[in-house]
């Protein structure tokens, strides 16, 4: 009985370390300019790619290097991020060789996939992401909605709950959303540091999110 008392006692002490963890990385502030930030992309299928693509097209080369995550059966998003990278080098003559790199994960949830099943799969894409988002240690992760964003955001989280870094995670919800949250939007609008919405809509059902009008 004893032990079990102190096993409860030391178990709730690390939930109540790891929440303090948690609420401090949330809440803190990554001091100074940089020259360049490490970005860290995560790409979906479809148009989740191409809304994603869209947005890097108004930054500008001081996010670099840039750091690209897809599910490791999406060949259509590598296509067109290394048609990206390739045009957007093509623009600027001061590019001799785009620095980015393309990673894989699996997926966290198919197509029909079961809700049940879901858990497993995405706990097991978390287990691979963590190592990755330890080796490319970004200074931002952008993300719009794909499944794929929530095992890697929460490893961005754990960097910082860890002590490791403080990454900054930007989350732009998809221009098809327009009444409400997607199942990413709803987990990641209390885990992101910059919440943005493209509708007026749901600036009023989120009033912490940021509207900043159509930007993809």
């Amino acid at each position: 009985m004893a032990g079990a008392l102190i096993l409860a006692a030391a178990g709730g002490a690390v939930a109540v370390f790891l929440a303090l963890r948690l609420w401090a990385v949330l809440h803190s502030q990554v001091s100074g300019p940089r020259e360049s930030l490490s970005l860290l992309v995560v790409a979906g299928s479809g148009g989740h790619t191409t809304e994603i693509l869209r947005l890097l097209e108004s930054l500008s080369n001081a996010y670099s290097p840039r750091h690209y995550v897809i599910a490791d059966t999406d060949e259509m998003s590598a296509h067109k991020i290394n048609s990206f990278e390739l045009n957007r080098a093509d623009r600027d003559p001061s590019t001799t060789f785009p620095e980015y790199f393309i990673h894989r994960i699996p997926r966290s949830r198919e197509v029909h996939q079961s809700w049940l099943s879901t858990v497993l799969t995405t706990l097991y894409s978390m287990w691979l992401s963590f190592p990755l988002t330890h080796r490319v240690k970004p200074d931002l992760v952008l993300c719009n909605g794909p499944g794929t964003c929530v095992p890697i955001c929460i490893s961005a989280l754990l960097l910082g709950i860890l002590g490791i870094k403080k990454v900054i995670i930007v989350y732009v919800e998809s221009i098809c959303r327009v009444e409400d949250l997607s199942l990413s939007g709803k987990i990641l609008f209390h885990l992101s540091d910059y919440f943005i919405v493209q509708w007026p809509t749901l600036k009023e059902k989120y009033p912490k999110s940021v509207y900043l009008g159509r930007i993809v």
